[in-house]
């Protein structure tokens, strides 16, 4: 009872058993009533030869005298035997008037005398003898509470075909149900089956195409949830990555600390400043790595303090190529800022947006080879800002580019330290540009270069 399909077919057998029998009974009932209502209408009345009969009669005798003695010799018959119930049947009762309307023979009640209503002679019968009108003939009767047998028995048939329809369309029906509630409630359980197979760590599990549903909701629901599951996997991939990425980085410097320490311990090497320098340096790296990873985290769950200001996006390039100078130099790179002589404010942070900047420019020097460009610009689009830092250096594979954004990630899968940082610069300055409600990405061409952009609110 508690499963999804079968309450589903139990609604749907409740539904189709009440309307079939409420269609059948009021089609039948509706029926009965027509039909007794449809013997005794005038036509169908005056159809088994009664104008005949009275034709016969006034052309014999000329009028309507004696006419009752006549109506009373059929009736008398038609009680006697069936013979005559054609031309008099039961529950009926006959008026007749002359050619004016006035009522010559009344069976209901005393109305002889009486003309007829305007609205009853459209209904009446004309009696017509050599084509003349020479009187009119009227027959009404309450519907019959017992039917004669051959009206009865195509009563019965009626009402029997209407139950018999209503049977089988409430089987009909709850056949569709059936086949309806399994098909809806088993892209249900296939969804129910990959979630329960994912709780249990079967990162692989997802609702397999064939079972998703042609139902919008349905179809939306199992791929948000295949969505969801990839996003999941994605994310228990990177946390197992992150804690084996942590521990990579940090056990570089600890070990070349250990391994110098180790040495002046053994003897091998003096206790110099120039070794206790080296051991210094790797403690700077080691504070700056908890530094990135603490930053990464802070942006990453939105705790990160900010102080959105206005900030000229021109002066802070200028000010950044002016700080990287020397280090391009050294790279044989020239550094250089295309902006306009206006200035252009954008609402950020200046020391998160200024750690931005560094981060990319120096991910651009340290990828472009001597003799090579990086240029810093920025322009107003609208109500945004856009900067750039574009360099014409070696440029990202395209297998590399859905990952430049992600923590630890390096294209050089040897990890080694030639090959740049920790490779917390790009998903740092990612995760600064989001917090200041911002968009980041990254336009490249293989061996020609590439243009990584930020795009922040303009300041009003």
């Amino acid at each position: 009872m508690s499963r999804l399909w079968v309450r589903f077919t139990l609604a749907f057998v409740a539904v189709s058993l009440l309307t079939a029998g409420l269609v059948a009974g009021l089609t039948a009932w509706n029926a009965s009533r027509q039909f007794r209502g449809y013997l005794v209408e005038p036509v169908v009345l005056l159809r088994g030869g009664i104008a005949q009969v009275l034709e016969a009669y006034y052309e014999q005798n000329g009028s309507w005298e004696g006419v009752d003695q006549l109506v009373a010799f059929w009736r008398e018959r038609a009680q006697r035997r069936r013979f005559g119930r054609a031309l008099f049947p039961r529950g009926i009762t006959l008026l007749i008037a002359d050619p004016n309307g006035r009522i010559v023979f009344d069976e209901r009640a005393d109305a002889v005398g009486k003309f007829i209503p305007p609205e009853d002679i459209s209904r009446a019968l004309p009696i017509l003898v050599n084509n003349e009108v020479k009187g009119y003939v009227l027959a009404s009767a309450l519907p019959p509470q017992v039917l004669e047998q051959p009206e009865q028995r195509f009563l019965s048939e009626l009402q029997r075909s209407i139950f018999l329809a209503a049977g089988t369309s409430a089987v009909a029906g709850t056949l569709l149900g059936v086949w309806f509630s399994r098909s809806l409630a088993r892209p249900l359980s296939a969804l129910s089956h990959a979630a329960h197979a994912f709780a249990r760590a079967d990162w692989r599990s997802r609702v397999p195409a064939e079972q998703i549903s042609n139902v919008a909701e349905l179809r939306d629901l199992a791929l948000a949830f295949n969505h969801m599951a990839d996003s999941l996997q994605r994310a228990e991939v990177q946390r197992r990555n992150l804690m084996a990425d942590i521990a990579h980085e940090l056990r570089t410097p600890l070990s070349v600390m250990q391994g110098l320490l180790r040495a002046i311990l053994d003897g091998v090497h003096p206790l110099t400043l120039k070794e206790v320098a080296a051991v210094y340096d790797e403690t700077r790296l080691l504070s700056r790595l908890v530094d990135d990873v603490r930053t990464l985290s802070l942006a990453e769950a939105q705790q990160l303090p900010l102080t959105l200001q206005p900030i000229d996006a021109r002066a802070l390039i200028h000010r950044t190529v002016a700080h990287f100078a020397a280090l391009a130099d050294a790279q044989g790179v020239t550094l250089a800022a295309a902006t306009s002589d206006q200035p252009l404010l954008v609402c950020a942070d200046p020391d998160r947006l200024e750690q931005v900047l560094r981060n990319l420019v120096t991910n651009a020097i340290r990828h472009t080879p001597a003799g090579g460009r990086v240029t810093l610009s920025a322009v107003q689009i609208e109500d945004e800002v856009r900067l750039t830092v574009e360099d014409t250096g070696e440029g990202i594979a395209p297998e590399d580019l859905p990952f430049v954004f992600d923590r630890f990630y390096r294209g050089d899968k040897s990890r080694a330290r030639s090959s740049g940082g920790a490779g917390l610069g790009l998903a740092i300055a990612k995760s600064l540009v989001e917090a200041m409600k911002g968009r980041i990405g990254v336009e490249t061409t293989l061996g020609a270069g590439s243009r990584f952009w930020v795009v922040l609110p303009a300041s009003k």
